[in-house]
């Protein structure tokens, strides 16, 4: 039985704590959140108690931690959870600098212990299912990959002013993406990186600092090519998918609805519009993603997203940010 300790109580600390608490195998034994009222209320309705995360760093029955609190602490608890001897689940990124994040993944190393970063896009059935078939050799040797990523509306902008940008608060997860479809598993990096964008749904994204629509155009040392477009609104729901063109022909993974009904008559055709918010859209990946955490600890068998794959996606965010300033692209080695 792994016990394990969940910092963070808010939204994305919710779900993570309840799919734990339901994993077979797994007991939930801590929540710690500087919100006492929070992580008492979590704590009560999944039968875990509260604990500091001194308490819980210090507890030796800890085999593991979730770190689903907010992107400022993240770096600070892995090198703490990493010195405990714990095991490592945390939420992207590992920190919006590129070398607090390598020291993460120096930390992770010297203490010999797993670190898994939670880029959920991968662990979708549908993208996963696209990616198991583009392994197969369905499409032959991927060439070309197409990023769709758009929200329906825009946090606030308060959160906008503490997320670090767009590139690396939203694009993180389409950098990982490219990376994961693209990348061979590390063999072949990007190499060029050009990176615009504008504000268009809301002036005070501009008067906070960042941009609300942007385009992303990458190649890797082979020449292979990605272009991601997101925007903070599209109104008629979270639009997640993406296409890879490969030699022998094209995979195309599109958005989840409510429902699959088709309506048809004279008006025209209708469907429903894409899940409401990435809550929803993503509701099956987050379960899945700590299930693989956890089945890969029982089994010593390799995680699919590791710290190094946050640091690999932090550089491309800094890559694109740095495009985007200087009005031009960037060549380095990822």
């Amino acid at each position: 039985m792994k016990q394990v300790a969940v910092f963070g109580a808010g939204r994305i600390g919710q779900i993570h704590a309840s799919n734990l608490a339901a994993l077979p195998g797994v007991q939930l034994r801590y929540i710690s959140d500087p919100a006492s009222q929070s992580a008492a209320s979590l704590a009560h309705a999944l039968g875990a108690h509260v604990a500091s995360v001194e308490e819980a760093l210090a507890d030796p029955a800890v085999d593991a931690v979730v770190i689903a609190s907010p992107t400022t602490t993240h770096s600070d608890l892995i090198v703490r959870a990493a010195q405990a001897g714990k095991h490592i689940f945390c939420e992207k990124p590992v920190d919006l600098s590129v070398s607090r994040a390598e020291t993460c993944a120096a930390a992770v190393r010297q203490a010999g212990v797993a670190c898994m970063i939670g880029f959920q896009r991968r662990f979708d059935p549908t993208f996963n299912a696209l990616k198991s078939r583009l392994d197969g050799g369905e499409i032959g040797v991927p060439e070309v990959l197409i990023v769709t990523s758009r929200d329906p509306g825009a946090p606030p902008v308060e959160y906008l002013q503490q997320s670090g940008g767009i590139f690396r608060d939203m694009l993180i997860h389409d950098f990982d993406v490219f990376r994961w479809i693209l990348c061979d598993d590390g063999r072949d990096e990007a190499v060029w990186l050009s990176a615009t964008g504008a504000c268009l749904t809301d002036p005070a994204i501009a008067q906070a600092g960042d941009i609300d629509t942007a385009i992303v155009s990458i190649r890797t040392r082979s020449g292979r090519l990605c272009q991601i477009n997101t925007s903070r609104r599209a109104a008629y729901g979270y639009d997640q998918r993406f296409e890879v063109l490969g030699s022998k022909g094209l995979l195309a993974a599109g958005n989840h609805r409510p429902t699959e009904v088709v309506r048809m008559d004279a008006a025209g055709v209708a469907t429903d519009n894409p899940e409401a918010f990435f809550l929803e859209r993503y509701r099956a990946a987050y379960r899945l993603e700590v299930t693989h955490f956890f089945e890969q600890l029982q089994s010593g068998g390799a995680f699919r997203t590791s710290v190094h794959d946050g640091v690999a996606a932090q550089k491309l965010a800094d890559a694109a940010a740095l495009s985007f300033e200087r009005g031009e692209p960037v060549t380095f080695s990822a």
